[in-house]
Order: structure tokens, then C-alpha cells, then sequence
């Protein structure tokens, strides 16, 4: 057990930890937010996935680099949007036998690096832990009126229609057991935008995993511009309906 002085938190230390963040023109935020994971979470292993940005993102990974082994970086030949920076990130991580528990968070400080001790504490009891808005002492801050009930309905209708257990189906901030990902068929969770994030949670809860949901508070973005687009919110519309009532088998049986 070792004890975080800044947080006063105390949890047990995973074998290896790698956190993931994919990056799209976040020059602006990448430095900073990577020299904090660094201060809160100094043992863990990040891998940042930059889909050619043309602000050079990937120019100030490398910087970092020179002074700290414990940075890595995917360079994407184009932009791939988030489930293919996520697809890219954990071939990475899984590649390294030692590696325990991968985190997914966003760039932009939407996902505080302060939430990290909470997360990987929560994931050393289950297989998969998730930073949840909409669980007791979760939230949203810096929302307008539109994205609040966007985020919220579609988080309802995602449940509704897969079926799936949690308050925040489309949370990006998440704690996810390596050996689980090994076990799940990820590479064909064929989403691009934040959808992939609800595509995987559906792909992991065919194995029956153990999770809980960790509040925490999800920010607006500081810096750089959103993501966000008429295309990614339609394919989050079709995609439970896909998930739930598909003729397709995507994902293998539990029993396989």
C-alpha cells in the first residue's frame, strides 16, 4: 500500500498501469495534462496516440519524451478518430505482458488527473472501473443547458436499449483489467467516435465482469476545440440498436 501525499488517498499499487489518451490538435493541453498524470500517478506508463495532428501534438509528446522513459507515443498516419486511436492504444498495451489495468481518459482535462488514485483503487477489487457523471457526487461542470439533456438522454436511451447496467454508458474515463481486454473481442468494436466507448463497455459485459462506478466530475474542455459533430451523435444513436438488435454476431459468447 503506498500513500499519496497530495491526496491523502491510499491505495494498492497494480502490477503495471498504462493509461491511454488519444489526441487530435492538443498541443495546448497535452504538456500539461501529462506532467500532472506524471505528479499524481508517477508509476504508471502513459501512451498518447495522436492522429497527425497538424498543431504538432506530437512534436511536444516528443519533448516530454527526452526526459522521461515513462512516455510513449503513437503516431497515426492519419486521423482515425477515437476508436482507432483506442484500438491502436491497446495493441500497445497488450503487447507488454506485465501490464495490468489500462486507463482510457480524454486530452483535454475533461477527465482531472486527480480522479486517477479513485479509479485505480476502485479497479484493484473489480475488473473494470468507471468515472461516472451521473452517480452520487457525480457531475457535469461548464455545460450548457442543450449538452446537459444531450448527455443525459443518451445515456438513459443507451440503457434502455442494450440493456446495460450503468449510469454513464458513454463515460471515457475508465479503469478497464488487462486481463479482460484479452478476453474480449475490442478489435471489433467498429465505432469512430465516442460510441466506441459505449461498443466496448457492451463487448466487455459479455464477459460478466466485475464493475463499479467511481463518481466524478466532468469538466469542460479549457483549451482547443470540441470534437463533437452532427456524425458522432447520429452514430450514437444507431449504434445500441445495432448492438441489442443487429442480425450480425459481432462479439464472441460468454461460453466461447
Amino acid at each position: 500500500m503506498r500513500k499519496l501525499p497530495h491526496e491523502g488517498i491510499i491505495f494498492p499499487l497494480m502490477k503495471k498501469t498504462l493509461l491511454i489518451i488519444p489526441t487530435y490538435n492538443e498541443r495546448e493541453n497535452i504538456t500539461r495534462l501529462v506532467a500532472l498524470i506524471r505528479k499524481i500517478v508517477p508509476e504508471a506508463t502513459v501512451c498518447v496516440v495522436d492522429g497527425n495532428s497538424p498543431d504538432g501534438t506530437a512534436d511536444a509528446v516528443k519533448a516530454m519524451q527526452r526526459n522521461d522513459a515513462g512516455i510513449i507515443l503513437i503516431e497515426q498516419a492519419k486521423k482515425n478518430g477515437l476508436g482507432g486511436a483506442y484500438r491502436a492504444g491497446f495493441a500497445r498495451a497488450l503487447a507488454e505482458k506485465d501490464i495490468d489495468t489500462v486507463i482510457t481518459m480524454d486530452a483535454d482535462f475533461s477527465h482531472h488527473p486527480r480522479y486517477l488514485p479513485d479509479l485505480i483503487a476502485a479497479r484493484a477489487s473489480c475488473d473494470m472501473a468507471i468515472g461516472s457523471r451521473y452517480v452520487r457526487g457525480g457531475g457535469t461542470h461548464g455545460w450548457g443547458l442543450g449538452r446537459r439533456l444531450l448527455s443525459r438522454f443518451g445515456n438513459q436511451y443507451a440503457r434502455f436499449v442494450t440493456g446495460m447496467p450503468f449510469h454513464d454508458c458513454t463515460s471515457g474515463f475508465n479503469a478497464i483489467s488487462a486481463d479482460l481486454l484479452r478476453k474480449t473481442d475490442w478489435q471489433l468494436c467498429g465505432a469512430s467516435g465516442f460510441a466506441f466507448l459505449m461498443e466496448l463497455k457492451w463487448a466487455l459485459m459479455r464477459r460478466k465482469p466485475s464493475w463499479k462506478e467511481v463518481p466524478i466530475v466532468f469538466e469542460d474542455r479549457k483549451a482547443g476545440e470540441s470534437k463533437i459533430s452532427a456524425r458522432i451523435v447520429y452514430e450514437g444513436i444507431l449504434l445500441p440498436l445495432r448492438m441489442r438488435f443487429g442480425k450480425k454476431r459481432v462479439y464472441s459468447d460468454v461460453s466461447a
